[in-house]
């Protein structure tokens, strides 16, 4: 099983509450400042949310998302407890009025029993660490996940970020000062990339501290600048061979107990141009499992 070779954010929940908890995706209807034009427009050259968010881009009312997603997990895994998962878009990128009424809407509900607040680097001031903190407090589970796909500024600038390294660097180290706990998205296969960015991003990473990780591979989707390289050939995806090797070489770095959120991401067929091989969940993740159980057996005989 994955779960013999990395501690997945799945697992943990399991031994904490001693039952299934999964998270629910939740559409808040934020937007980005790189989006927006405070910073930018147009956003990531990857980003295309409606790919990643089931509720698009009008989204349904919190509590209606929540029991809808519910249902959907009742029957496919039986879970009874759920994670708020504040998905789409910026989700601190907001007054704290605002934020704190639809984190408090989601977590008025039973079975909910935490938040995972996805968010970008440099919109979290200390004032929304400190709401979080006092969710935690009170017994809630709470995760900051902080996108910041590669510790590389010029790469950073080349898919139109909106924000550097340094951003990242004061709001981990601001949050995990309080007591948050922080998962950090890094991006495979962004342009210009190869195995020394990825390897020096999560080093770079690891050095300032962190909880927990989510790997992404990169997408290619409709509607997004990086599309335009792709049919132009000015980007070359790459293979789910590259992928999971190097998924597996960046665990291999991390300290035992690091919490994976997730080892990869999917797309939807209609939105997803390239690479098709990110479709195949599954498939992605038993190959990582083996190219882990490969390289543990030859830790074994090294030693």
């Amino acid at each position: 099983m994955l779960s013999d070779y990395v501690n997945t954010l799945g697992q943990l929940l399991l031994r904490t509450y001693g039952e299934r908890v999964h998270k629910v995706a939740i559409d808040a209807g934020l937007s980005c400042p790189n989006r927006d034009g405070s910073k930018g427009i147009g956003g990531c050259t990857f980003c295309n949310n409606v790919t990643f968010s089931p509720n698009g881009r009008a989204p349904d009312p919190i509590l209606e998302q929540i029991q809808n997603g519910r249902e959907v997990l009742i029957k496919r895994t039986g879970a009874k407890k759920y994670i708020a998962y504040f998905q789409a878009y910026t989700n601190t990128y907001s007054d704290i009025e605002t934020l704190s009424k639809m984190y408090e809407t989601a977590l008025s509900e039973d079975d909910i029993i935490g938040l995972s607040i996805g968010t970008r680097p440099d919109c979290v001031p200390d004032e929304v660490i400190d709401l979080l903190v006092d969710y935690q407090n009170k017994g809630f589970d709470i995760w900051l996940e902080l996108g910041l796909q590669s510790a590389f500024d010029k790469t950073l600038k080349r898919i139109n970020r909106g924000h550097g390294f340094e951003e990242y660097r004061q709001t981990l180290l601001a949050a995990r000062g309080k007591g948050l706990r922080v998962c950090t998205h890094l991006i495979i296969g962004l342009p210009g990339e190869n195995e020394t960015h990825f390897k020096a991003t999560l080093q770079r990473v690891l050095n300032l501290g962190v909880d927990g990780l989510k790997f992404h591979p990169l997408h290619v989707v409709k509607g997004t600048q990086l599309a335009n390289d792709w049919r132009r050939g000015e980007y070359r995806p790459m293979t789910m061979e590259y992928y999971v090797k190097a998924v597996s070489d960046l665990i291999m770095m991390a300290p035992k107990d690091m919490i994976y959120h997730r080892l990869t991401g999917t797309a939807n067929k209609q939105q997803l141009l390239a690479p098709e091989w990110c479709n195949k969940k599954w498939k992605v993740l038993n190959s990582i499992e083996a190219e882990l159980r490969s390289k543990n057996k030859e830790k074994v005989l090294w030693n």
